[in-house]
């Protein structure tokens, strides 16, 4: 009886278990314990067999006086709790690096990689083959080939239903998870071996070293397992996504699926999937990532289909604004609003307002009326969960947007509607305030808690105050480049109080006075943010977090803007990367 292998564990592997649970308690949800419970119990089931066949012909032996005493099937407890330390490490790491990633945008389409599908299967059938071979000749090469020959039809299984989607995944979804946690197990066995903890007999391995300590054969282990504990993890998000992309395919999905569900999402052929949705959820991921780096970030908190509707929500507003703002005259821009609004009457004219991609009148008004870039945001939208109201409240922002224009006759008669303050909050809670609101409709919609009717609505209301905020935050740094396009947000009264006009803004946004009334518009944000802040903690728990991070990345841009020589990118203060990932970290602790 010994304590050295235990000690191995103390020293070395429960360790980064700690540091990594520590490191993603905020992130983690009841899924991601359902999926990690998953995995484990299918890692100790199946390598359970294995390995006591791999001790009971000695091909490894652990000496008496390194383990505790108790075995299951001949295995000491020291190695069992091995396969449940490692599948826990390896899919933490999985699911923090994995986090920012949107798995509905990595779908893989009908054009598929046929080629690397097919090599996959071919190596991976030579591996097997190979493995058995060595099993079948036995002495040097039989632990190798028991690694191959046991590992490797759960590979095959796992590329042959995965691989696809795998293949799409960023490097740092797939190899980072699994070469950072095998290069270290390298590490810890190249010392154990070296120490005596375990032993692998001279008989049934080759003796080649991959370094000095560590056998090749031990070096395969590693790297193999980790690969299969990540397939394995890429399979279960591979059928989340599926489940939670297609609510034609699969309308009503549990918080926690079943395992019979999760197989029947993997056997769905690829042909059934809307490519249409995909292609317009890939567009979508791509405008948030482009035009707003903080609720980018801030929508990776988000989980499940909430966060796949927050997306589409978000694109087809972007869409609506730019189809308006970037149109070449006042009148073209006011045709846009008209037909707008007239989607939106189509889309609302059902009383159950179906989703707008599989109404016919719908659809086709959309395929006449808009270019093809934004037609599947619009198609996307999902109004059958959101109330009308907001939408066309919306509109009617971006109507007030266009009254900034320039007289025919002289520049001097340019009309700036945003007179008083009043106007002002008129304004923010058109364009801001309304899409808070239906941020929250959604999360409603969304989440497995329940609340009272009246309870909503005041965090609604509370929603569109925090709106409100935020766009007061956006127009404080946007001032030098609304300038640029004859905007001036700052109401007019504000200005006179400091001798000025909008056109001395237009002229020169940087002027004497301007940071004094950024400074007044801040302080407006952050009291209405004071105001509204409390209603976060009443959400919904799976949603409190989330939220928090999304308010909190984007009111840092309000503190940055509050500090001498913040920095400006493209005509706007930014807040530095590390930055923004300390306000998120802080903000998701907060709860």
């Amino acid at each position: 009886m010994g304590f050295e292998y235990a000690l191995v564990h103390l020293k070395y592997t429960i360790p980064p278990g700690v540091a990594l649970t520590l490191l993603y308690q905020p992130f983690l949800s009841r899924l991601d314990v359902y999926k990690i419970a998953f995995l484990i119990s299918i890692a100790v089931v199946s390598t359970i067999p294995w390995d006591s066949y791999l001790i009971r012909r000695k091909v490894w032996t652990y000496p008496p006086h390194v383990i505790i005493g108790p075995t299951l099937f001949d295995i000491p407890a020291e190695e069992v709790f091995f396969f449940i330390i490692q599948t826990y490490n390896t899919s933490l790491l999985y699911l923090f690096l994995s986090k920012p990633t949107f798995h509905p945008a990595y779908l893989p389409s009908q054009k598929h990689q046929t080629a690397q599908w097919n090599l996959g299967h071919a190596i991976l059938a030579i591996l097997i083959t190979g493995g058995g071979c060595l099993v079948w000749r036995g002495n040097e090469g039989t632990y190798l080939g028991l690694i191959l020959a046991w590992a490797g039809p759960f590979a095959l299984l796992l590329w042959s239903l995965s691989s696809r989607f795998l293949l799409k995944l960023p490097y740092t979804s797939t190899v980072a998870p699994i070469a950072i946690p095998t290069v270290y197990l390298w590490i810890v066995d190249t010392l154990t071996l070296k120490r005596g903890t375990w032993t692998i007999e001279s008989g049934t391995k080759f003796g080649v070293h991959l370094w000095d300590g560590l056998e090749i054969e031990e070096a395969v282990f590693f790297l193999t397992t980790n690969i299969l504990i990540v397939l394995g993890l890429v399979a279960f998000d591979h059928a989340m996504t599926i489940l939670l992309t297609f609510p034609k395919l699969f309308p009503r999905v549990p918080e926690l699926p079943s395992p019979v569900m999760l197989v029947q999402a993997l056997l769905t052929d690829v042909s059934d999937y809307d490519e249409d949705r995909i292609i317009g959820i890939q567009q979508a991921v791509q405008r948030l990532k482009k035009k707003s780096r903080s609720f980018y970030l801030a929508s990776s908190t988000f989980s499940g289909r909430l966060r796949i509707d927050l997306i589409l929500l978000y694109s087809f507003c972007r869409v609506a604004d730019d189809l308006v703002d970037n149109s070449s005259t006042d009148t073209e821009a006011r045709k846009w609003i008209v037909k707008l609004t007239h989607y939106l009457d189509k889309a609302y004219a059902s009383k159950e307002a179906r989703i707008v991609s599989k109404e016919p009148s719908v659809h086709a008004y959309i395929t006449e009326n808009f270019p093809d870039s934004a037609r599947p945001a619009l198609r996307l939208l999902p109004t059958h969960l959101l109330s009308f109201g907001p939408l066309y409240e919306l509109l009617e922002g971006f109507k007030m947007d266009l009254e900034f224009h320039e007289n025919d006759f002289s520049k001097a008669l340019r009309t700036f509607p945003i007179e008083e303050e009043h106007d002002l909050e008129v304004y923010a809670a058109r364009v801001a305030g309304t899409v808070a609101e239906l941020c929250l409709e959604l999360v409603f919609f969304h989440s497995y808690t329940a609340t009272t009717g009246a309870h909503r609505d005041h965090l609604v209301r509370a929603g569109g105050r925090m709106g409100v905020a935020l766009q007061y935050v956006n127009i404080a740094r946007d001032i030098a480049t609304d300038a640029a396009i004859g905007r001036v947000y700052l109401p007019t009264s504000w200005l006179k109080s400091e001798g000025l006009a909008p056109q001395d803004i237009l002229e020169n946004p940087d002027r004497r006075g301007i940071e004094m009334l950024r400074g007044r518009l801040l302080d407006k944000a952050f009291g209405v943010y004071r105001e509204a802040i409390g209603a976060i903690s009443q959400l919904p728990v799976d949603a409190r977090a989330p939220m928090r991070v999304a308010v909190e990345s984007y009111m840092e841009i309000g503190r940055v803007l509050r500090e001498k020589g913040y920095k400006v990118k493209e005509g706007k203060a930014t807040v530095p990367k590390l930055r923004r990932l300390k306000v998120a970290w802080k903000a998701l602790n907060a709860g």
